[in-house]
């Protein structure tokens, strides 16, 4: 495995120099944030960000994301120019030397969560979901503040991608899914640059919008449309996992055997019946989600690719961006170093 954490730039509150200090940290995890979605990243940013990376000590291997346009996902005729500039970040970032790209086939929005400060029994603050509170928003009101919004979205512009996705199906989904692939995968596998789809967060509608990167079925079906070892899957323990319906340490397993597991986010979760989840610590005890044996099948299976510890609590009095600051993340690392540094195969 390659140990990465994800650093936000030059804005981000946790210094690199700090992540440098994490043992066996080997990458770091990051993107050209300033550019708008579906535009060309400069190749001087491109470069000024690979100094700056292993100029700390680490490598710039690993980009977390280049988003995809919402023209492309809701398969408008205006897709071909995003999907072009798509393909030249593709190009630019393999020649800089990464070697993975995550990113999302998510409408409108990301990861999302109801409340980002729950404190939990220890004193810690983490993110989580819980139903009620979900039912009780309407993200067209202009009100809705929920951490994965595009926060330059306008309520009117919010409104329209609300009435163009009501038309759209999943089927309709994955057709324009399919027809993203065909375009960018020949210039991925010519860059040599694995391309990691991240699953939905979590894996089912919201507020009435399709998700399809959800289950095993809908796994299959992905890998299927373009069959071809570089594209493949950023897996994501908590966002697969924060459901009953998903067997994680099965699907690690069935995935990672198949060699198309490209990147792991690992983090733990605390699953309710009624469909809400809290984000805890990574030690195994402290959620729903076996960490200890979803570690021992990478290793057995002989996994070799990006694994960097998923949104944290923040502990210790840390302030910053939610799910991203350095100390809970840190321990998040530790914890999986010494898992896998432990288990014999």
């Amino acid at each position: 495995m390659k140990m990465s954490f994800r650093w936000y730039g030059y804005d981000d509150p946790v210094k690199i120099g700090y992540i440098r200090q994490i043992p066996n940290m080997e990458s770091i995890v990051t993107a050209v944030y300033d550019v708008p979605v579906g535009e060309v990243w400069p190749e001087e940013r491109i470069a000024e960000l690979k100094k700056t990376v292993e100029d700390a000590g680490l490598k710039f291997d690993v980009i977390e994301s280049v988003p995809v346009h919402e023209d492309i996902k809701l398969g408008k005729p205006t897709r071909d120019r995003y999907i072009e500039n798509y393909k030249e970040n593709i190009r630019r970032l393999g020649k800089a030397g990464i070697k993975c790209i995550c990113y999302n086939f998510m409408p409108v929005f990301d990861w999302t969560r109801t409340q980002l400060d729950k404190e939990l029994s220890d004193g810690s603050n983490a993110l989580v979901y819980y139903k009620d509170q979900l039912e009780k928003m309407d993200p067209l009101t202009g009100e809705l503040a929920l951490p994965g919004w595009d926060s330059s979205y306008k309520k009117e512009d919010l409104k329209n991608l609300f009435d163009e996705y009501s038309t759209v199906t999943e089927e309709d989904m994955f057709a324009n899914l399919k027809y993203f692939l065909d375009a960018i995968m020949p210039v991925a596998i010519e860059s040599d640059v694995k391309m990691a789809i991240h699953p939905d967060d979590p894996p089912y509608p919201i507020f009435g919008l399709p998700r399809i990167i959800t289950c095993e079925k809908n796994l299959d079906r992905f890998l299927k449309l373009y069959d071809h070892e570089y594209n493949g899957l950023t897996f994501c323990t908590g966002s697969l996992g924060c459901c009953d319906f998903n067997d994680i340490p099965y699907l690690v397993d069935k995935y990672s055997k198949q060699g198309r597991i490209h990147f792991m986010h690992i983090r733990n979760v605390k699953n309710y019946e009624d469909g809400s989840f809290e984000e805890t610590a990574h030690f195994g005890a402290y959620g729903s989600l076996d960490i200890k044996k979803i570690v021992k099948i990478l290793k057995t299976n002989g996994f070799d690719g990006f694994i960097r510890p998923d949104h944290g609590r923040m502990i210790w009095g840390e302030t910053g961006r939610p799910g991203y600051g350095l100390y809970d993340r840190a321990l998040g690392a530790t914890y999986i170093n010494g898992l896998w540094e432990a288990t014999e195969i």
